[in-house]
């Protein structure tokens, strides 16, 4: 396959970017889009140019530090993360648009890569769970009832890689936030700190400056998890008690 790749170069959040255009020949269709940029960086590197950085790391799937925006979508055109994209999603000839998360509370560091420390913040307002210390308790010390295991696990699939908030038009981060909070408060080991962790998380989340979320609805259909839209009306519903019986107090 024979590709024109149009990609966003930026040396630093201080720098203006712009698009640069690169042809790449002889790219497999099985090769992952991470290979592709693999054998563009190799071509840029022989020439004597400065490769295009961008995130990476496990390559699984697992990860979710590959974060880019292909051709407009999140991820690229499949619901998956970068790494596991193929090249036999694009035909030969394509033109590829290529840039970097765009939110204001994730600056671009480089080209590619964008700083989404704002996420390791919001996660660390939500604090610990009170557990007992010592050696690590049986597996069915604290019984869960399955529909509450079933949720949690559900929403801790969230491997942040901030596609729900590449793709939401307002730049929110609720979905990523409401998968964190909804994965401990449902469990008997989060319920402690359950009002505490909900007021916290939010009010880090605004502190970062993203966007209000309108349920738009595209952050779901982004997540290469499948965390589902209701998990933001389940935090919302969290947020509300937990206010109000603060406010009691």
């Amino acid at each position: 396959m024979k590709l024109t790749l149009r990609v966003w170069r930026q040396k630093n959040a201080d720098a203006d970017g712009a698009m640069s255009t690169y042809e790449v020949d002889g790219i497999s269709r099985d090769m992952s889009f991470l290979e592709m940029l693999d054998t563009l960086n190799e071509d840029l590197i022989l020439k004597g140019e400065d490769p295009v950085a961008f995130d990476h790391d496990c390559r699984e799937g697992i990860c979710g530090a590959c974060s880019l925006v292909i051709n407009g979508d999140a991820h690229g055109p499949e619901r998956t993360t970068t790494c596991q994209l193929h090249m036999r999603s694009f035909q030969d000839g394509d033109t590829i648009g290529i840039e970097p998360w765009r939110a204001s509370a994730f600056p671009v560091v480089k080209d590619l890569v964008v700083d989404r420390s704002a996420f390791d913040r919001i996660i660390q307002a939500g604090g610990y769970i009170s557990a007992p210390t010592g050696a690590a308790p049986e597996a069915h010390a604290a019984p869960v009832p399955k529909p509450d295991a079933d949720f949690a696990f559900e929403h801790a699939e969230c491997i942040g890689c901030g596609a729900c908030v590449a793709a939401c038009p307002n730049g929110a981060a609720m979905l990523f936030t409401s998968a964190k909070v909804n994965h401990l408060n449902v469990l008997p080991q989060g319920a402690p700190e359950r009002e505490t962790r909900v007021l916290d998380m939010v009010a880090q989340m605004d502190d970062e400056g993203f966007g209000g979320c309108t349920l738009a609805g595209e952050c779901a259909t982004a997540c290469p998890k499948g965390i589902p839209l209701f998990s933001i009306t389940s935090m919302n519903k969290e947020w509300l008690r937990a206010t109000r019986k603060v406010a009691k107090r």
